[in-house]
């Protein structure tokens, strides 16, 4: 009996201690679910911690699925996206607990310029969940058609998030 109050301190304690952005110099790894339209795919993005509620990071994509347009399979290219970014980690503005983080930001990608609103739960001090959305606020083609339009939408992430 000691032994499994012990081990439930031991997990309570865990899951009190987790934060979900801890300021200058946090690091946090993603890896998610890609959803719109056209198909899904891979996401992976990295946050490095400049301040108390700023952090940068890099996100790549990927299209596993991707929907053909008249009979033609896309490319890499096509399926493949680069992004740098910048978000307002805003959790303790909110007093939200510290295991719950929300962050707004801009990115810059190969295709366009957008913003996204993302959240963070951490249930210990290393793994935690994540979503995201996205939208493409400036394209760098106005005349989006075919695969062009895969990386100029509306995307949605779900996935688990890791502080390194």
């Amino acid at each position: 009996m000691k032994k499994i109050i012990t081990l439930s301190l031991l997990l309570i304690s865990g899951f009190v201690n987790a934060q979900a952005y801890k300021g200058k110099g946090d690091i946090k790894g993603q890896v998610g679910l890609t959803l719109q339209d056209g198909g899904t795919g891979i996401g992976i993005s990295t946050d490095f911690g400049i301040g108390e509620n700023m952090s940068f990071g890099i996100v790549a994509g990927y299209m596993l699925n991707a929907d053909k347009i008249a009979d033609v399979k896309p490319r890499f290219e096509d399926r493949a996206d680069l992004k740098v970014r910048f978000n307002a980690n805003i959790g303790n503005v909110f007093k939200l607990d510290d295991n719950i983080d929300i962050y707004p930001g801009l990115h810059l990608g190969l295709r366009n310029f957008g913003g996204h609103l993302g959240a963070r739960y951490f249930f210990t001090d290393g793994f935690g969940v994540y979503t995201e959305a996205s939208v493409p606020l400036a394209r760098y083609d106005t005349d989006v058609n075919g695969f062009e339009h895969y990386n100029n939408q509306f995307m949605f992430v779900i996935g688990a998030s890791f502080n390194l």
